[in-house]
């Protein structure tokens, strides 16, 4: 063999480089070893013990918690410190634990986010949020086509643009104050094309580093945020993170802070009078109504009342109107039992939003002195957002309506409906967040968490206005459309200071500040695809898939050394220094290991045998025809090339497609796969022959056989050519169902494919599928796919319920009815945040869950 001295040179830096690159993910390890010892030592069991005073079930959650809190302390505190010195540099555990091996989130738990760029509304913003019609219908026109489409919105809107009228002229939309430079009325259609093509890269490129910020901030180690091929697209890796709520939070406000003037709901009484007519005339169906829920929403509203808008006086009395008559003559109906369905059809609205009518100490009810005009049930609140738009026209044209973003902590299933007041032509509020040039999370006098604010100098201006003009009135602070507080205007602000407040926790108010120093999206980033594993579920991938790499190694190393005697352990010592490459090079490029890499390992294993039985029937193959062993060794390892490199390069290119047109889990399928042919060509042809070389040359005896394998299939002779007749007509008939099957039955596409939700859920006892599929379309309306996955306690459900409404409520929703219909199966009690947590110890409930947009499931399908 020529050039065995770079070959040799070539294999030891090699290893040496993936040695140096395995040793981070050792100290790494080291390091996590000794803070888990130092979380629970005898200095933590006793802190916990006395602090439990007896109670061992205390004693058993302190413990944990206690023990948590001093791991993350010693990790921190050791982040800056070396923990690993190699000659004149020194790591510390911050950069050790940046360059150890990756572990996908399906090995170590924690959540995968493909988020989409709204081009739309950064198309409608860049018009002026035109009304056109032309301009409208093209809109909708490429919103419909990009469902079935690889093209960018932007080149669909264009075409949607010229089919639906060739003579109209996009600078005419466009020509706004924004692009007056750079769109004129004298510009072309593709001219204009081209310039939101540029201005919606821009806008999607800010959004990818609003978002970077927004998650550096959020202090997840490790976190990887990309953009994707497909524009508009952002991948968000967040491993061992537990709070997927607050990520999507996170993720998907646009930070569209606004300062609104509000109305007296006193102001108001006879329009919400006049749309409850309206809508008891038979506009709306009021059927399947839930009398429970809406009798606890009126307790609530009007047991649990702000003090401030309980200060009616008997002066309030004779402009009293007839919904306060309504109001006395329900609680009268009331006592005498008369049926909610009933109530319900002769008030609609008020059957689902309690008007903000408060007694007075004589019993006498009045509308209450603020901005707030009514309570719902969050259930309900959609019901009424519809009832509500159906007779919009009843209402003041400046009236805008909006629901706090979360209920008080004594009304825990109650939002608030606040009356914004618009006061400017365009529609928009007086003040907005790009004002605001600071933002931090501090606590009031009375020790509450809020976010104080810090405005510019225009902003600081406006703010001294709006404030002077609404003394002893609300000014509503609204963050992407839900109102986080509505103070009561005392004295003008002249400093451009302000705060936030609302029924916040410390870390809810770290996010929101964080998102408005980062700065506002400019266009909402929806979520098309998700999935998140929790932690013990990825504890047990790794061990499955430890376990599945460990027995296929160790079978595929007794199978060689027993088939092909001392050659058969010199392709071992091949194979495992195949797996030391493949690991090294792994770490050394950053790459991630996943379960699918796993099986691109398992596979790679194959291959790398494959080859080295190639050679070693060859050699035999030379030695039976009475060659020496060296010539036998040398004529065995050319013939072999040829076959060997057909079958690995056919599959590397394979590979290679998959890495560039698959996402996710087929990346990391493909990664291995394409790493292990490269370090299996390198060991089966060079590093197994340099070992034989070396033997060869101190006169050390070769066998490649044993006298159980010595003759094995060498005289197999099956006339493939004599049956081939026979062989053609089995295939066509094979083919001839298969064609048949696929025209009738079709394919049965996953989620992936489709687009829905599917949900890996665990139970504490044996369930039946069926019972599981009957309990879950009572509370979805529909039949989801509910199979056995593993254990005949553990199944996957997928569903479509909803998968095309994009907006942060519907994956709670989700959530809460797979809870509702499972949660009868269980032996033991569970909430539903024990139900959805994703905490190390959990064992029980949802253990991961999978979102796949129609959109990019399209997309997935055609890639």
């Amino acid at each position: 063999m020529q050039n065995k001295g770079a070959i040799k040179f070539f294999a030891i830096a090699l290893a040496i480089v993936c040695l140096f690159q395995l040793s981070f993910t050792f100290f790494s390890k080291r390091v996590e070893s000794k803070a888990r010892n130092y979380s629970l030592n005898e200095e933590a069991k006793s802190q916990a013990k006395q602090l439990a005073n007896g109670n061992a079930a205390l004693e058993i959650t302190l413990l944990d918690s206690i023990s948590k809190s001093r791991e993350r302390y010693y990790l921190d505190s050791m982040s800056n410190q070396p923990v690993y010195n190699i000659l004149v540099r020194k790591y510390t555990y911050q950069e050790v634990k940046e360059r150890e091996l990756n572990l996908g989130l399906d090995l170590k738990g924690g959540m995968n986010v493909t988020l989409e760029v709204s081009v739309v509304d950064i198309v409608r913003a860049l018009s002026g949020y035109s009304t056109n019609p032309v301009f409208t219908q093209a809109i909708d026109k490429a919103v419909e086509k990009q469902r079935n489409s690889q093209s960018d919105f932007v080149t669909l809107f264009g075409e949607s643009f010229n089919e639906i009228d060739p003579n109209a002229k996009l600078a005419a939309i466009f020509n706004t104050v924004e692009l007056k430079d750079r769109v004129t009325f004298n510009s072309t259609n593709e001219e204009v094309i081209e310039v939101i093509r540029q201005e919606t890269k821009g806008a999607i490129d800010r959004t990818f580093n609003i978002l970077r910020t927004r998650i550096d901030r959020f202090g997840v180690a490790q976190p990887n945020i990309q953009q994707l091929q497909t524009a508009g697209r952002i991948l968000v890796e967040l491993p061992g993170i537990k709070e997927p709520d607050r990520v999507r939070k996170l993720l998907q406000g646009t930070a569209q802070l606004e300062f609104w003037e509000t109305y007296q709901f006193s102001d108001l009484v006879p329009y919400f009078e006049d749309a409850n007519k309206r809508l008891a005339s038979g506009a709306m169906d009021t059927t399947a109504v839930d009398t429970t829920s809406v009798a606890k929403a009126d307790s609530v509203a009007k047991t649990a009342a702000p003090a401030k808008d309980t200060t009616a006086t008997a002066k309030n009395d004779t402009s009293k109107s007839s919904l306060l008559d309504k109001i006395s003559d329900t609680d009268t109906t009331n006592q005498d039992k008369k049926s909610f369905e009933k109530y319900a059809k002769e008030n609609p609205l008020y059957a689902y939003m309690n008007p903000a009518i408060f007694p007075d100490k004589d019993g006498k009810y009045f509308p209450g002195q603020g901005a707030t005009v009514g309570f719902s049930m969050i259930k309900d609140t959609a019901r009424v957002n519809r009832m509500l738009k159906e007779v919009k026209g009843v209402f003041p044209r400046d009236l805008k309506l909006a629901w706090t973003v979360k209920p008080e902590k004594d009304r825990p299933e109650v939002l608030e409906l606040v009356a914004l007041k618009v006061t400017s032509r365009d529609g928009k509020a007086p003040l907005g967040g790009d004002a605001v040039v600071d933002a931090r999370q501090d606590y009031d006098p009375n020790g509450r968490v809020e976010i104080t604010m810090l405005m510019n100098s225009d902003g600081a201006k406006t703010w001294k206005r709006l404030t002077a003009d609404n003394i002893g009135n609300q000014v509503a602070i609204v963050l992407d459309g839900y109102v986080y507080s509505a103070p009561r205007v005392n004295d003008e602000i002249p400093n451009g200071r302000s705060s936030i407040t609302g029924n916040f926790s410390v870390e809810e108010a770290l996010d929101l500040a964080n998102i408005l120093k980062a700065g506002k999206l400019p266009a909402p980033a929806r979520i098309v695809q998700e999935e998140i594993v929790g932690p013990s579920l990825g504890r047990e991938s790794i061990n499955s898939g430890l376990a599945s790499f460990v027995i296929a190694f160790v079978l595929v190393l007794l199978y060689m050394g027993f088939y092909y005697s001392r050659a058969g352990w010199i392709a071992d010592i091949a194979l495992v220094a195949n797996i030391f490459f493949i690991f090294g090079v792994l770490t050394s490029l950053g790459a991630v290991l996943t379960l699918p890499g796993i099986a691109g390992i398992v596979l790679t294993l194959g291959m790398a045998v494959d080859a080295n039985v190639i050679i070693y029937e060859r050699i035999r193959e030379e030695l039976r025809a009475g060659k020496g062993l060296r010539l036998a060794i040398e004529d065995g390892y050319n013939n072999a090339y040829s076959a060997i490199i057909d079958g690995n390069v056919t599959t590397l290119l394979t590979a290679i497609v998959l890495y560039i047109f698959g996402s996710g889990p087929i990346q990391g399928f493909a990664t291995t796969l394409i790493i292990g042919i490269i370090t299996s060509l390198f060991t089966a042809i060079f590093f197994s022959r340099i070992i034989f070389e070396r033997m060869l040359s101190k006169n050390k005896s070769i066998s490649f056989d044993n006298s159980m394998t010595r003759d094995a299939f060498a005289n197999v002779n099956i006339d493939f050519i004599g049956i081939r007749k026979i062989l053609y007509l089995v295939s066509g008939v094979i083919l001839f169902i298969g064609v048949i099957s696929l025209a009738t039955k079709g394919l049965n596409f996953g989620v992936d494919f489709t687009g829905g939700r599917t949900y890996v859920v665990r139970f504490d006892k044996e369930v039946s599928t069926n019972e599981v599929r009957a309990s879950l379309t009572k509370q979805l309306g529909e039949a989801p796919e509910v199979k056995t996955f593993g254990a005949d306690n553990q199944v996957k459900i997928t569903t479509k319920y909803k998968i095309e409404e994009d907006n942060r409520t519907t994956d709670s929703l989700v959530e809460t009815k797979l809870f509702e219909g499972v949660k009868q199966f269980y032996t033991t009690s569970m909430t539903r945040q024990e139900f959805t947590s994703d905490d190390e110890a959990k064992v029980l409930g949802r253990l991961s869950s999978q979102k796949v947009g129609p959109t990019i499931a399209d997309d997935i399908k055609q890639g």
